[in-house]
């Protein structure tokens, strides 16, 4: 039975666990996602969640508060001007855990212990709705363009383009044949000069 436990201490003493905690969350904010096992994972979050929590409002007491356990300047930073403000109306559940199987070796369930991202997505969706109706309102311009650059084709056109395709090769057998007349004609009367000569 699982009387008096508050949390799982993953068979580390406290100093261990605590710096455990430090690195597994600083590298949550930075990457954004991590693969670990389900224990670990489960112990992170709620360190993760009640972190994040705390960014929602940027203070410098949360900072220095914030600060004993993030060592990283840059994450800190991340931390109160990107994630914090990313979650602002969001009441809780900023992390959510997937599982990936089982870890070969010794059988640990593996999972990815990642943050939450529908605000972001929902933002950025947002965004490109005005860039497609941009884009619409562009294309008939340029087709615009393109038509007026462009002669407009119509039936007569292609019409004539037809007739003018069909008439070329009959032209140009008219002027072999004439040559070839000419050439024969011209050897004839060589022949004929040649007999006379004779």
């Amino acid at each position: 039975m699982k009387h008096k436990i508050g949390f799982n201490r993953l068979g580390r003493k406290s100093s261990h666990r605590k710096s455990l905690h430090r690195n597994m969350t600083t590298s949550l904010f930075r990457y954004e996602r991590i693969k670990t096992t389900k224990a670990k994972a489960l112990a992170i979050r709620r360190t993760a969640e009640k972190m994040i929590t705390r960014a929602k409002m940027d203070s410098v007491h949360n900072r220095r508060i914030m600060n004993k356990d993030i060592k990283d300047k840059e994450i800190l930073a991340k931390l109160f001007t990107d994630i914090g403000p990313r979650y602002k109306e969001r009441p809780g559940g900023y992390t959510r855990i997937l599982k990936l199987g089982y870890r070969q070796g010794d059988a640990a369930e593996m999972v990815l212990l990642e943050l939450v991202e529908e605000e972001v997505a929902e933002q950025k969706q947002g965004k490109k709705k005005p860039a497609k109706k941009a884009k619409s309102t562009q294309a008939p311009a340029k087709e615009k363009a393109k038509t007026e650059s462009e002669p407009a084709v119509t039936d007569e056109t292609t019409e004539e383009a037809a007739a003018e395709s069909k008439e070329a090769p009959v032209a140009e057998t008219a002027t072999a044949e004439a040559e070839e007349s000419t050439e024969k004609s011209a050897a004839e009367d060589d022949s004929t000069e040649k007999q006379k000569g004779e």
